[in-house]
């Protein structure tokens, strides 16, 4: 099953990533903001690569790389029940906290209370738009293999609600 759970949130953390993109690209366009080479220097000092201004390769393979990873973290969570919007949305702070984590402990970024209310917004938004995405695909994947542990509870107490359909039985 671990196989399954981490190949399924690599994919899934790889469409979120790409959805992410995409609306940054959109965004970039209307505002005229500038492209991010934060997680390229995050890369660099994490490897011990030597820093350059821009180095889109970098760029990309951290951008990418890292929310393939913490997609994984997604698909435990739709494989434990864990899913829909509401999942998404607590998953997202997992993206931010990654986030935050690598980029202060390098020492490339500074802790968000201290960004500029523009910055944090825009950067709230994009991490929105991936966490859902990753999430949407990764609830979709583990629904292949039913509803999880955590969605099968709500249907042996009383009093609890569950709106994923039917339990499949296994005979």
């Amino acid at each position: 099953m671990i196989r399954r759970v981490v190949w399924q949130g690599l994919v899934a953390g790889a469409v979120g990533a790409a959805a992410m993109t995409a609306g940054e690209k959109l965004e970039q366009r209307l505002t005229g903001r500038p492209d991010s080479y934060v997680p390229a220097r995050v890369l660099a000092r994490l490897t011990g690569l030597p820093e350059q201004r821009e180095d889109r390769i970098l760029n990309l393979t951290m951008h990418y790389g890292q929310a393939a990873l913490v997609g994984a973290v997604r698909s435990l969570m739709a494989h434990a029940g864990l899913r829909g919007p509401v999942s998404s949305a607590k998953f997202m702070v997992v993206r931010l906290t990654t986030d935050q984590v690598l980029e202060n402990l390098t020492g490339v970024g500074a802790p968000p209370q201290t960004w500029p209310r523009k910055e944090l917004a825009v950067d709230l938004l994009h991490k929105a738009v991936y966490a859902f995405a990753t999430g949407v695909v990764a609830d979709a994947l583990a629904a292949k293999d039913g509803p999880g542990p955590g969605l099968r509870h709500p249907r042996l107490r009383p009093g609890r609600h569950s709106d994923v359909g039917p339990l499949p039985r296994h005979e």
